[in-house]
Formats: C-alpha cells, structure tokens, sequence
C-alpha cells in the first residue's frame, strides 16, 4: 500500500465495503485483524502495561475495542472494559460484545468515572464522528486526559473529524493512534496533529487492487520528494545559473521580515537576492548579510530597474498596507514574474483582487487565508483541505495553507500534506523564511508547484532539526544551517 496516500472517510468506507463484498473478507474478520494489529502495537511500545483499560461506544469502533480486551486476556493481561452504550443488536461489535462476555470478561458498570489503568484504548468514535462529544463520552474522553497515562486510540481519536483535522470539542488525546484499512486525512492536519500522537496506518491484509479502485485525496510529502534537489552543481557554474530573487517589504520597523526572506533564498541556493526597502533598514542589512544586495526604495519609480533584473519576487514581508507597500505591491504584481505573496501582499490582494503572474505561490495562514476567500478563520480550520483548494482555483495560483500538517494545492486540486513541522515553529518570522526558501527554489527553476511543496517540506524539517534542542524559543533565524544542510542531502534525517 502507498505510505504517502491519504483517503477521505467516504472512500475508506468504500474500501471497507468492497472487501467484504467482492472479496468474501467478512467484516467480524476484519474487526479481528484490527484488534489484533492494535494489540500488537500495543504491547510492542507499552510492553510493561499490564492493567489494560478499554474505554467503547457502540459502534464498530467499540467492536473492536471489544475484541482486543478478547485478545488481550487470552495474552495473560488484565483488561477490563468500559461501555458507553451496548452494541446494536446483529452487528459485528454486538458479536464481539458477546465473545468479551462468553470469555468471562470484566465488564465496568457505569460510565460516570474511569477505573484505573496502566494504560487506555480509547474505542468509543470511529471514523464518522463530526460532532463534538458530550455527556458520558465527554467525561470519560476528559478523564483519559487527566489521567496521565498513555492511550491508544483505535482509527482515529475519539473527537477527532477524519475527514478534516478538526476539533469542535473535547477529544482523546492519544499517545498513539492505529488507523485501518488507510490514512485519513484529516489525521495529518490541523488540530488532529495535537491529538493522534504517533499515526501507524494498518491495511488489515485488505489486497492492494482494492486501493487501487480510488486515488487518493491528498498525498503526504516525503523524503524521496526532495531528491531532486541534491543533483550536484556542474563545476562550471556561476551564480547567474542560480536565479535572481527581488525581495520587497520591510516598511518603517520591519526591516527584519524581509531580511529574513532574503537570507533563506540566500540560504537554499539562489544565485542572487536583492533587496527593495525603507531607506533606514539599509546600513543594517548591509552589516548583519552584506551577500544581500539591499536598495532604498521610495516608490514604485525606484524599483523598476531591480524588477527588470529579477528572476524571482518575494513580496510581502514587512510590507504594510500604507501608500508605500501598496505601491510597491502594485508594481510587483504589474511586472509579469514568478511571485512568492505572502503577509501584508496576501491582505493588500484580499483588498485589491489583482490578477497574478504566472507560477504565484500564496503563503497564507488560516486568518490571512479567510480574508482572501471572505470567510473566518474557525471556518478555515474546520475544512483545511477545502480551503486551500478554494484558494488555489479562485487565484489560478499554488496555494499553501500553513499550520501543522501544512497543505499545498494546485488551482486543479491536487493537494500535499506536509508531515514535519513543530509547535516550536510558532514564532515570529518563520513565515518570512518560508517565503524566501520558496523564492529561491523558483529561482533556480522549480516550477511554483514544486517550489512550493519542496519549500514546505525543507522549511518544516530545518525547524525540526532547530528544535533538537528544544522547541520552545526556536528562532526563525535558527532554520539557516539546517536549511543549508538539507538542501544538500546533508543533515537531520
């Protein structure tokens, strides 16, 4: 099974039903196999759990918690079960309570408190759960929080969208989720990064033509995608061959956006990064970078013979939405030439819906990609995948939509998932980076897709390699070396 492939809930029931139907896999077998493969997870990263608390709902979900308390009492564990609700009658989880109870085993009463574990698998919402949970549920879902114990979550954390990554209310947070039959989506982003813990997907023996009825969704990046970035360089070259990025922003006080912008080209390989900014942020530039070729820009008059030059803008870092930045935004836009819009030339666009050049990457986070497509940022995160295909067919552009688990689409809809990234990301001017990593991935001939996707994927795993020594006070500026070594092959694996 393709590792990178993701699915929406819908064709993942569809997989589920063409293997019972077409295959003659009967769906208690399939229950057996995901239990089975849970508890062999289980035991392979918990293997001094003795006291095993299973917490179920009343669906297939529940069923298979039913079945791995089955399973683990036969292993000479000490499980005991909790049950929200009892199982529709003639289902496989009803089949699965009665083998739990033929078997002698221990059933909780109520639902009110939760019994003490070594460790809890959180059975109770599978897949189709889009609303928060409440009364019982609720309860027990908060007290496997509290409890400071790992949990295992069976297919997806109780609480957790799959479809979309989002959370309405409480949800299990899982040390370690099991997902079967193949990955959901929503798993790898948005608030469902901070719940799934460790994601191992587990295709229950189901045959491969199966997952080939359907293509995937959306698609996780991976390794293998940044190959081709480590061709070596012909001896011969020059840094002509390597592009010329413009990078525009830096208004009155925010001279450090858009140096950091211009570094990060610098940093992934482009030949030449000039810089268009305020006057009193010159003399700093030049001292901090002095590779940086910075000009003082009074207006759109002054830049037009370093837009002649580009290869490549970056624009929007420190730019501001007063006379100045608009101006300059304008005449970027007016220039015809690959462009990196990110902060305030995403907002100057959600104001002023400008046509883009070719090859455009808009960088937005949530609450810059809800001005651009009139909605809100609540609704952004409740429908990710939706929202960064809105963004790229509404603007003609690739559209990334960063958060964790950030996404990358075409204006078609194609859509990669970025799997590394850190909470330690989330300080200022991480994104001025991501705009000049892309920039200089363009510059050196990537088209805007995989500009984009490989500048996501460089971004994030230079921000993980940053956060070996902790996440919390993580610097933007912290990224260069490791962005360096991996655009190299070098370094963090």
């Amino acid at each position: 099974m393709d590792n990178t492939a993701l699915y929406t809930v819908a064709q993942v029931r569809a997989f589920d039903r063409m293997a019972i139907e077409t295959r003659d896999i009967a769906g208690y077998e399939l229950m057996q196999r995901a239990a089975a493969a849970a508890l062999r997870l289980l035991r392979s990263r918990w293997p001094d759990a003795r006291r095993i608390g299973v917490i179920c709902g009343g669906g297939n979900n529940g069923g298979d918690g039913y079945v791995l308390a089955r399973l683990a009492q036969a292993a000479g564990l000490d499980p005991w079960l909790q049950g929200l609700e009892p199982p529709r009658a003639d289902s496989d989880a009803a089949r699965a309570a009665s083998d739990w109870n033929a078997a002698g085993g221990r059933v909780l009463a109520g639902a009110a408190e939760l019994a003490p574990a070594d460790i809890y698998v959180d059975a109770i919402f599978g897949s189709g759960l889009s609303r928060p949970p409440a009364g019982a549920a609720e309860r027990l879902i908060d007290g496997m929080n509290r409890s400071g114990r790992p949990v295992l979550a069976l297919d997806v954390p109780s609480g957790v969208d799959a479809d979309s990554g989002n959370v309405p209310g409480m949800a299990v947070r899982a040390d370690a989720t099991i997902t079967f039959v193949a990955n959901k989506r929503g798993l790898a982003t948005g608030a469902a990064r901070s719940h799934c813990g460790d994601v191992v997907v587990d295709d229950l023996q189901i045959p491969a033509d199966v997952f080939a009825s359907a293509e995937a969704d959306a698609r996780l990046m991976s390794r293998a995608d940044l190959e081709s970035l480590r061709a070596p360089r012909d001896a011969d070259a020059h840094k002509g061959n390597f592009g010329h990025v413009l990078a525009i922003g830096g208004d009155v006080g925010m001279g450090g956006a858009i140096r950091l912008a211009g570094e990060a080209a610098l940093r992934v390989g482009s030949g030449l990064v000039s810089v268009a900014t305020r006057g009193e942020h010159v003399s700093a530039l030049n001292v901090a970078r002095p590779e940086l070729m910075a000009h003082d820009v009074g207006g759109p008059q002054e830049i037009e013979s370093l837009l002649q030059a580009a290869s490549v803008i970056a624009l929007g870092p420190g730019l501001g939405q007063r006379a100045w930045g608009h101006a300059l935004w304008h005449a970027a836009l007016a220039a015809g030439k690959p462009t990196v819009l990110d902060a305030d030339a995403l907002n100057l666009l959600a104001r002023d819906d400008l046509a883009l050049p070719a090859n455009a990457v808009l960088t937005p986070h949530p609450g810059e990609a809800a001005r651009l497509l009139g909605s809100d940022t609540r609704s952004i995160n409740a429908d990710r995948f939706g929202a960064v295909r809105a963004l790229a067919s509404k603007y003609h552009a690739v559209a990334v939509l960063k958060g964790a688990g950030s996404l990358v689409a075409t204006p078609d809809g194609d859509v990669r998932v970025c799997p590394w990234g850190n909470a330690g990301m989330a300080s200022g001017g991480m994104g001025d980076v991501l705009t000049g990593v892309i920039a200089g991935l363009l510059a050196q001939g990537l088209d805007a897709w995989h500009a984009a996707c490989c500048g996501v994927a460089l971004h994030a795993r230079a921000g993980d390699a940053a956060a070996h020594a902790g996440q919390a006070g993580t610097l933007a500026s912290d990224l260069f070396a490791h962005l360096r070594a991996l655009r190299n092959g070098l370094g963090f694996a």
